[in-house]
């Protein structure tokens, strides 16, 4: 199930879809030691201006990272995207990937992500600003359009395979839709069909029972796996064992999840410092007690604590008390 970008290999067919303000540096980590074939770093923007900023600093950090760094860019100028695709290579980025599928308003606003979608004019010259800029594979995240009735996917994978992009992932919706409505993978499979780069196809990959139905249906080289690793990183796992045997995985034990979450609230602590690192740890923390059991009455008391030890002894507690 192997495939390729570029010189690198990838011998897992799951990969960590970039989420902004959740796929940082130790999310990532984490991922790739569950099963993650390659894990894609959060958004960054494409102005180097503002990269100075507590946020980009945080997301600009790829010496640590696991290999290949995969490194996601976002805007709608050639030049600057150029100039970023550059600048994070120098910084270690091994693959540079393109969004062209974020759906946010204050991305399409700025014409970047999916809004790009409507010009095709535009999403040339910004492949082949970025893709002729630098040494490294550049990969590109689209959806199948920018509405239903402009549905352009195949266009754009065409396009895209042309200038030079090393992988393509699609998230089967239009722009329109964000992430509402029924995913539809005819899309995926008919340009998977038609390219010989390899293809991840994502959206509402919830399990691994989904996850092999998509890959099945598509054909895809890939599957792209997002919001569903929030709280369950061990998802990974869980799909490239079904993918191998067509056999579900026993779930994590409680013990085995209690040390991965007081493990990746460390992280956060050691990534972020003190302040940011108790708050970003909430946010982790609320998606693992979903998966767990919606346990609001301690959601509601861990959100209220200001201090790295004492939110570590509080998960001891918890877990303790299951």
């Amino acid at each position: 199930m192997a495939f390729a970008i570029g010189p690198y290999c990838v011998d897992k067919p799951v990969i960590l879809a970039p989420m902004a303000g959740v796929t940082d540096l130790p999310f990532r980590r984490l991922c790739h030691d569950q099963g993650a074939g390659l894990v894609v770093s959060e958004m960054v923007t494409s102005d180097v201006r503002l990269w100075n900023s507590t946020k980009s600093r945080h997301r600009l950090i790829h010496d640590a990272e696991v290999s290949p760094r995969s490194v996601q860019i976002a805007g709608g100028d050639p030049k600057m995207m150029a100039e970023a695709a550059q600048q994070n290579v120098e910084l270690g980025a091994q693959i540079i990937d393109i969004n062209m599928g974020c759906p946010a308003k204050k991305v399409c606003n700025k014409a970047a992500g999916s809004a790009l979608l409507k010009d095709e004019a535009l999403v040339r010259d910004i492949l082949e600003s970025v893709v002729n800029s630098v040494s490294v594979p550049v990969t590109l995240k689209i959806r199948t359009g920018w509405s239903l009735d402009q549905k352009n996917g195949l266009t754009i994978a065409k396009m895209a395979e042309d200038i030079g992009i090393k992988a393509l992932a699609i998230h089967g919706r239009t722009r329109e839709c964000k992430f509402q409505g029924q995913v539809e993978y005819d899309t995926i499979a008919e340009i998977k069909h038609h390219l010989s780069i390899p293809i991840f196809a994502n959206g509402d990959i919830k399990d691994a029972e989904s996850a092999k139905f998509v890959k099945d249906y598509t054909n895809a080289d890939g599957i792209m796996v997002g919001r569903a690793a929030q709280g369950r990183p061990w998802i990974f796992r869980e799909i490239n064992h079904y993918l191998q045997t067509n056999e579900l995985l026993a779930p994590p034990s409680l013990s085995e999840v209690r040390q991965l979450v007081i493990n990746h609230v460390n992280a956060l602590h050691q990534f972020y410092g003190d302040y940011l690192g108790v708050r970003i740890a909430r946010k982790h923390v609320g998606w693992y007690l979903q998966t767990l059991a919606d346990k609001t009455q301690f959601r509601s008391l861990f959100n209220r604590i200001d201090n790295t030890q004492e939110q570590l002894d509080k998960l001891e507690e918890f877990f303790v008390c299951q």
